[in-house]
């Protein structure tokens, strides 16, 4: 029996709409699975932009399983819709490309040096193993094994049949003018991109271009001989369902029999609200791009009654932006990918960002060193839903991120600051015997024994090392020590170097590195090294910028580098005392 109360986690944006989706789905199919869905177009590679589509009925539908509720979570693949364009940074992408636009996805040959069969399957591989990774349980649903299988075929000849009011509906925006395009990510699919840009005139979307002699037609064929849909209706029997097209393309023409023809689709403002009827739809989220005026969600919302449907609830979702990304972002042609921040982050960090924001409110995915900021904030959160000391929604969005209904995700034994394993695997340079001679440093009396168990975040930190910090900013120990700057040193600036030599090795751990390097300005001042800084006068702080400064360009050559307590680690003691003149 379904466990009708709410989960104690009432505070977000999460339990709410699970609530409704629950309310809504007894009221339209009492006693059935709760159906959410996403849509996503395998047209290039997909983005974190296009996440959203996926994570905002992921976390939902995981609400109500963790209730007791069966769920379906339908990703409907539009992997039968026409190739538009030739995405760039696509590897050995050339005009041969080209050559296939108008095909359904399924039917271009995937990019050079892919082992899968189609361009579409390349890119829905991509993608599902990142929803793997991220613990997103899903039914997929491929288009071109709907539409190919004659699945759809009943509505296909009903929506054919009701043409003239679809028609009626879609022709009440025709004559509206366009609103401004929103300053939004991508669309969620490449269809949709037709509707912005015809959604004040008749377009080819929405089945009024194109259709010949016939008038409005919902339904596009794809040409028997060269596979693209730049067809044209030219006639049609209503009692036989026979059909005769032309392609533009190619010349080719034939006739057919609607009623058992299985290589078309019908046109976009008409085959989603067909597919919420069909699937029983209860909860589906929405870009700005598909509910602003005229758009298709708003089209649907009238056209899903002539299937018997009704339109989803679900939430328009804003916008998901990047920092630190420009660089790869021009060399690739795209923005990045679920895999992108895979590689650099652990799965509960990217499932908290999407989980801890209501999906109207925008946020920013970090792949610069913000991304430092976001681990240390994560882990707190971590820390005080421990201690029990985290406020109820923050608690709600720290369990939606490390476990879903059926689980824990896994995650790293000793999860170490990430900065730290940064800026170890940044000095270290690959060598993983020294990195875990430094990591088992950090706690003297807790050793790391291995790094496997500081995995598999110390290897998320080590690939943003490698692949987001630009060489001009990577750490480069001296090799000798800089014997002119040494010379020129004045008695303070000696002294305070004697001071931290002289402390080395009673404070060799992360902690006692870390009171040793902010004690010596203090001593050097007449303070004791406890300190704290009320205690202090202001100049203190600039003495202790002009003393760490002074470390920098001894150990590493420059005015900054990483938390110099780790870089003294990482350096050794040995050669830490040889590059400050001992």
């Amino acid at each position: 029996m379904p466990i009708v109360a709410q989960s104690t986690e009432t505070t977000d944006w999460v339990s709410r709409f699970a609530d409704e989706v629950i309310e809504e789905s007894e009221r339209r199919a009492p006693g059935k699975p709760v159906v959410v869905a996403s849509g996503l177009s395998p047209s290039g590679p997909i983005h974190l932009g296009n996440l959203r589509e996926v994570m905002t009925p992921h976390l939902v539908a995981d609400e109500i399983r963790r209730r007791g509720y069966q769920v379906r979570h339908l990703i409907s693949w539009d992997d039968y819709d026409r190739y538009r364009k030739v995405p760039l940074g696509i590897t050995g992408v050339d005009g041969t490309w080209a050559e296939h636009i108008g095909k359904p996805l399924t039917s271009v040959p995937a990019p050079e040096g892919s082992a899968h069969p189609n361009w579409a399957e390349h890119f829905k591989a991509a993608m599902t193993e990142s929803l793997a990774e991220l613990g997103v349980e899903f039914d997929g649903i491929s288009q071109t094994a709907q539409y190919t299988s004659g699945v759809y075929r009943d509505q296909i000849l009903h929506a054919v049949a009701h043409r003239a009011e679809i028609d009626a509906i879609l022709d009440q925006y025709r004559t509206k003018k366009a609103p401004a395009k929103p300053q939004q990510q991508k669309p969620v699919d490449e269809a949709e991109l037709e509707a912005a840009e015809g959604s004040g005139a008749a377009s080819e979307d929405d089945g009024s271009s194109g259709a010949g002699s016939v008038g409005y037609f919902p339904y596009k064929p794809y040409c028997g001989n060269c596979e693209k849909d730049l067809t044209t209706v030219t006639s049609y029997d209503d009692d036989t369902t026979e059909l005769t097209y032309a392609c533009t393309a190619c010349g080719f023409s034939e006739t057919v029999r609607l009623n058992e023809f299985n290589r078309g689709k019908l046109v976009w403002k008409v085959d989603w609200p067909m597919r919420w009827a069909y699937e029983g739809v209860v909860f589906e989220p929405s870009g700005v791009d598909h509910s602003s005026p005229g758009s298709s969600f708003q089209v649907g919302g009238q056209i899903v009654g002539i299937f018997g449907g009704k339109q989803p609830i679900g939430p328009m979702y804003a916008f998901v932006g990047i920092s630190g990304m420009a660089k790869m972002s021009s060399s690739r042609g795209g923005v990045p990918t679920p895999a992108d921040a895979l590689k650099i982050m652990e799965p509960q960090l990217l499932r908290w960002l999407y989980a801890r924001r209501r999906p109207n409110q925008s946020f920013k995915i970090a792949f610069d060193q913000e991304i430092q900021r976001l681990y240390d904030e994560w882990d707190k959160l971590d820390a005080k839903v421990a201690d029990g000391s985290a406020l109820p929604a923050d608690v709600a969005a720290h369990s939606r991120a490390v476990r879903t209904a059926t689980g824990e995700l896994p995650r790293t034994g000793r999860p170490l600051p990430y900065r730290t394993l940064a800026s170890v695997a940044d000095i270290t340079a690959g060598h993983q015997d020294q990195a875990l001679r430094i990591l088992s440093e950090l706690d003297p009396e807790n050793p790391l024994g291995s790094l496997d168990e500081a995995r598999p975040r110390y290897d998320k930190a080590e690939a943003w090392i490698n692949t987001h910090v630009p060489a001009d900013q990577r750490t480069i120990v001296r090799q000798e020590p800089d014997a002119e700057l040494l010379k020129s040193l004045d008695e303070a600036s000696q002294q305070s170097l004697r001071l931290l030599l002289d402390g080395l090795a009673d404070h060799w751990s992360l902690d006692g590195l870390t009171h040793l390097v902010y004690g010596v300005p203090k001593v050097q001042a007449g303070f004791s090294a406890d300190a704290t800084p009320k205690e202090l006068p202001p100049e203190i702080k600039t003495a202790q910028r002009t003393f760490f400064a002074l470390l920098y360009h001894l150990l590493v050559g420059r005015d900054t580098g990483p938390r110099l307590p780790t870089l003294l680690l990482a350096v050794g003691q040995e050669r830490v005392r040889a590059l400050l003149g001992e």
